[in-house]
């Protein structure tokens, strides 16, 4: 499985950045997809996440300003976020796996990374 992000970039405090990733080369469905992100001197946190059957998941910091969607017949997700803040500044990092109760830190397939910037 290959996972091709793509979206992301740099926008003002406020604005609106979307990210979406496509799972290429997958014979079988993918249970799980989501984002995690990565910032200098942060730890790694995983910021959303969507199963084949719709159940997703936020990560308290975007709660509210984020919404992940997927389309499961493409196996692709897509990640909108809005009110964008500097704080979500990072690399955001898109994951996958067969099984949709696959958790943080056990995900199968990660994908390069996007750089999203948000200016003050």
């Amino acid at each position: 499985v290959q996972l091709q992000a793509s979206g992301g970039g740099l926008v003002q405090a406020g604005g609106s950045l979307s990210l979406s990733c496509a799972a290429s080369r997958s014979r079988f469905s993918i249970g799980v997809m989501g984002w995690y992100r990565w910032a200098p001197e942060k730890a790694r946190e995983l910021v959303a996440t969507r199963t084949s059957d719709g159940t997703t998941y936020y990560g308290d910091a975007v709660k509210g300003r984020f919404t992940i969607s997927r389309d499961n017949a493409k196996n692709t997700a897509y990640l909108q976020m809005n009110s964008l803040k500097p704080e979500d500044t990072a690399i955001y990092y898109c994951i996958a796996d067969r099984d949709p109760q696959s958790g943080w830190g056990s995900f199968e397939y990660s994908g390069q990374g996007t750089q999203v910037t948000v200016s003050s």
